[in-house]
């Protein structure tokens, strides 16, 4: 007899339920994978921007230098200014351009869910930290400039542009701040307080120096500074959406900036050396080092002091003053006779003199005459 086993375990076995889980009011964990991390990194048009500008301010330094030859060198200050100022930025713009100058800000997000675990997210943003270099030198000669326009003594000056640097190195350190603390938006605070020392200086302090040194000047640096702070204010605000909040892609903020960077150093350069050119009132002229150098101490110039010969002869005194403050003698005859002039004059005097003591009266005619008191004879007691 053959037994098949298959029959005899249908036979014996006993079906029962399957087990299933008990059902509770509390979710399942699910699994968290981390996901791959979140890049925002520069792109081609972000690129290509960069090196538009690099051209712009590379054009701008090249004509602003042009510009400088046609001035004397006392009076290039502003040009000298000014060609830094592009010239630092087109170095950044190269910088930036070629792929340096920057860094990558790893960034975790975290997020918060109802009865779920926190889930972090990873973002990788590029820094370019070349821009707050350009910022920190280019940013302190602007004010410079507009210092210098105006008038402002070397206190306010100062201030001013310690309060720029303050602002520009604050604003790199919220740049690579971490996130969901209070150190990236407290460095911004930081850096906006000092941006308001900075407008105090220029808007009250520079204000009143420009309006003291005539109203076509005053008017002038009215709208060149209130033009300038108009554009430093869009910056902060750049960096909120963009650095500080990321809802702007790094190619957004390229641009951003690059349109703020031309306004503020290329179109702001051209509108003060041509305004600077028809306002005689903006001069400033150096001379000393600044002109001649060391060796050039008491030699004989021509070329670029003919305008300050021109400028002091028509300001030099009239004879009549110089004679009252004795610097010329009051004769009209030849130097070569004023010698012996002088010393006729001195024989004269001295003759005059010795008349005037010959004729002179008597003690007892003074008496008499009530000049002298009796008691005042010097001979009486002789």
């Amino acid at each position: 007899m053959i037994i098949d086993p298959v029959e005899i375990l249908k036979k014996t076995s006993t079906a029962g339920p399957i087990p299933t889980a008990t059902p509770t009011s509390v979710d399942p964990i699910p699994t968290v994978l981390p996901d791959s991390p979140e890049k925002q990194f520069v792109g081609d048009g972000g690129t290509r921007t960069l090196w538009v500008v690099f051209i712009v301010m590379l054009i701008s330094s090249a004509v602003f230098a042009g510009l400088s030859w046609r001035v004397p060198v006392g009076r290039r200050l502003y040009h000298v200014i000014t060609t830094l100022i592009t010239i630092f930025a087109a170095i950044s713009y190269f910088a930036m351009a070629t792929g340096h100058g920057v860094s990558v800000h790893t960034i975790q997000v975290r997020h918060q869910i109802d009865h779920l675990p926190d889930t972090f997210t990873e973002v990788q943003r590029q820094v370019f930290w070349a821009r707050y270099v350009d910022w920190s030198l280019t940013t302190p000669l602007l004010l410079l400039d507009l210092s210098l326009l105006a008038g402002l003594n070397g206190a306010h000056i100062l201030m001013a542009i310690v309060a720029d640097i303050i602002m520009i190195l604050t604003g790199l350190f919220a740049a690579f701040g971490s996130e969901g603390t209070p150190q990236k938006w407290g460095w911004y605070a930081i850096a906006c307080i000092a941006y308001l020392v900075v407008i105090w200086h220029l808007a009250v302090n520079g204000r009143a120096q420009a309006q003291a040194k005539g109203d076509k000047v005053g008017s002038f640096f009215l709208a060149i500074a209130g033009f300038t702070l108009i554009v430093w204010t869009a910056y902060p605000i750049v960096w909120g959406i963009a650095d500080g909040s990321r809802n702007l892609s790094v190619d957004g903020e390229i641009i951003a900036y690059a349109v703020l960077d031309i306004l503020a150093k290329p179109v702001f350069g051209t509108w003060l050396l041509i305004a600077h050119a028809r306002m005689p009132e903006t001069n400033i002229d150096l001379g000393g080092f600044w002109s001649y150098g060391l060796g050039g101490e008491g030699s004989v110039r021509l070329g670029d002091d003919d305008d300050n010969l021109k400028k002091g002869l028509q300001h030099r005194p009239d004879r009549d003053t110089l004679v009252e403050r004795n610097i010329l003698p009051d004769s009209n005859a030849a130097p070569a006779l004023q010698g012996h002039q002088k010393e006729l004059e001195r024989h004269m005097r001295a003759n005059s003199l010795e008349k005037g003591l010959q004729h002179r009266p008597d003690p007892e005619t003074l008496v008499k005459k009530g000049i002298l008191e009796e008691d005042e004879n010097p001979l009486k007691d002789a």
